[in-house]
């Protein structure tokens, strides 16, 4: 699982790291704390502005992994925990990023922590990404909501990506996370629009991915999503997209 994550996972725009340094300032002799780097898809590009990375992953898998692709970085160490019972050793950070990972964390323990272990004036960024739709666009779910419902009818979680306009006007503050109340300052939010395309058979590989569909029993999730491969190659041209908005949060950290 953890190399087929890798593989069909969207990466992050070069432009939200920019933006990153941008606004808070990590330079090469900054300290950055990442929890749940995952395969390290977002510690490459962190490592590759200069910066200190520690980063907490709790999935040993997932950690094997990430050590692999960023090896070429000396300054990078990955820490096998969650970040709930991650011991710091005293350390304090100039900078806390979680990429796609921060709704694994117990929000009675985790904002709090993010506090506690960045510097005075350090900064709190979450990087994810939300799954859009255009007007007019042929897109996956739209062309298989029938195979959806004929072999997991009912599931609350099937349904249309929002609308991108509709995304970028209504998802502020932290997103769907619970609010950290006064740990952190204003909210600064940025949106980038990108696009992943697959053939039938990594569109499924990509589904296959997502705890909406890891959580579904292995002998409905697989006819279901080699429906899906079959209805692309069939009705898409065998080329279907799945477009993001992938956002950044940042905050600074309160006295």
């Amino acid at each position: 699982m953890p190399e087929l994550y890798d593989r069909v996972r969207p990466g992050y725009p070069d432009e939200l790291f920019a933006d990153l340094v941008a606004i808070t300032g990590v330079a090469e002799s900054s300290s950055v704390l990442e929890v749940g780097c995952g395969t390290g898809q977002a510690t490459r590009s962190l490592a590759a502005l200069g910066c200190s990375v520690t980063a907490v992953e709790p999935g040993a898998d997932m950690a094997a992994l990430a050590r692999q692709r960023i090896a070429s970085f000396p300054d990078v160490t990955i820490e096998t925990s969650t970040f709930e019972e991650w011991d710091d050793r005293g350390r304090r950070f100039d900078a806390l990023v979680a990429a796609s990972s921060w709704h694994w964390v117990d929000p009675s323990i985790g904002w709090q922590r993010a506090h506690d272990v960045l510097r005075p004036g350090g900064w709190m960024a979450l990087i994810g990404h939300v799954v859009v739709r255009r007007p007019g666009e042929p897109e996956v779910y739209a062309e298989t909501a029938d195979l959806h419902e004929q072999f997991c009818p009912g599931n609350p979680d099937w349904g249309h990506p929002p609308l991108e306009d509709e995304v970028r006007s209504t998802d502020e503050g932290w997103g769907l996370v619970d609010d950290p109340g006064g740990l952190f300052g204003p909210t600064i939010v940025r949106w980038y629009p990108t696009v992943q395309w697959f053939d039938g058979e990594g569109f499924a590989d990509h589904l296959r991915s997502l705890s909406l569909y890891r959580k579904l029993d292995r002998a409905v999730r697989e006819p279901l999503l080699d429906a899906v491969a079959e209805r692309i190659r069939r009705r898409m041209g065998d080329r279907a997209s799945r477009r993001y908005l992938s956002v950044l949060r940042v905050g600074q950290r309160t006295e």
